[in-house]
């Protein structure tokens, strides 16, 4: 039997699994590996650093610089795809023909190369992203900000209108996605393919916890204005012992959570602790003001807290 090789191009280093959109990443690679695909992955890398365990699962790992800043933002490409064009990249694609799993729209960028066009190629629809991008201009404060999620938001509009023709297949991870690529995009292609987990069994503590935990990337605006919400609108007044845990607070979210005497803010857990956080919490609250993808930390929750 011939060996199945896949190349698989992730927007981020997917370990460690700290933030809800690294499941489905890391967890199909173990997955894949279990049915005899010797992968290849391609992955970003803006601050996660080198993994030694993707060699576990992976036959070769390679790395790349994201290209960032305002030179990038102001191409005609959406900022999370011309970021990501990477020459290195494309070229490393060329060398044989296995077929290309490209992780999101944000890596979507060889469907544009001509090169690529009798290749299989498969694209996983982690959301759908103009419509994510215009939730965070609506949620956004931040002027600048706000602008450049609005100008976003039309451009990955018309990309993935663009797009919906020029892969094999894209695979959705919720029904809604699905939906809106068939009937807004007229995608023809798409079909549902649940995410990859961990094999978690309810693993909750009897008796009761000792505060009320928010967990989320508090990089991201939507989480924290559920952040501050939170705080100023529930727990502030209600006087009951309450946690945020999440990646990369504002400063004036942690000022904001230490100025209660019955709240705090703890940055950048890691993924143990984080689990151990959500497993002591005697009720996990995770209200959302984006209503777009799938919200995995409400799953983790479920699964491992009370």
């Amino acid at each position: 039997m011939a060996e199945k090789h896949l190349h698989i191009i992730a927007l981020t280093v997917p370990y460690p699994v700290d933030f809800g959109g690294a499941f489905d990443l890391f967890y199909k690679l173990g997955a894949l590996q279990q049915q005899g695909v010797h992968i290849h992955l391609h992955c970003f890398d803006y601050g996660r650093g080198r993994q030694p365990i993707l060699h576990n699962y992976c036959d070769t790992v390679h790395y790349y610089h994201r290209d960032e800043g305002l030179a990038t933002a102001a191409k005609k490409l959406p900022y999370i795809v011309a970021s990501r064009a990477n020459t290195t990249l494309l070229e490393n694609l060329l060398k044989d023909d296995y077929p290309i799993l490209m992780e999101g729209v944000h890596c979507t960028y060889p469907l544009l190369d001509d090169r690529f066009k009798h290749r299989r190629k498969f694209v996983r629809i982690h959301n759908v992203e103009y419509e994510y991008y215009h939730q965070l201009a609506a949620n956004e404060t931040h002027l600048i900000k706000k602008v450049f999620f609005y100008r976003e938001s039309k451009k990955l509009e018309q990309y993935e209108r663009n797009i919906v023709d020029k892969a094999t297949a894209f695979w959705g991870v919720t029904h809604k996605d699905v939906d809106i690529y068939r009937k807004v995009l007229h995608c023809k292609t798409i079909d549902y393919l649940p995410l990859y987990l961990p094999e978690w069994k309810v693993n909750a503590k009897t008796g009761m916890g000792t505060y009320c935990l928010y967990q989320a990337d508090l990089s991201i605006s939507c989480n924290d204005k559920a952040a501050r919400w939170l705080l100023k609108e529930v727990f502030g007044p209600l006087q009951i012992p309450f946690v945020i845990a999440g990646k990369n607070p504002s400063n004036s979210l942690q000022m904001l959570a230490h100025s209660y005497p019955h709240t705090c803010l703890v940055a950048n857990p890691g993924e143990l602790e984080m689990q151990d956080m959500i497993a002591k919490a005697h009720i996990n609250v995770l209200p959302s003001f984006n209503n777009s993808g799938i919200k995995l930390k409400l799953i983790n929750a479920l699964y491992n807290g009370r």
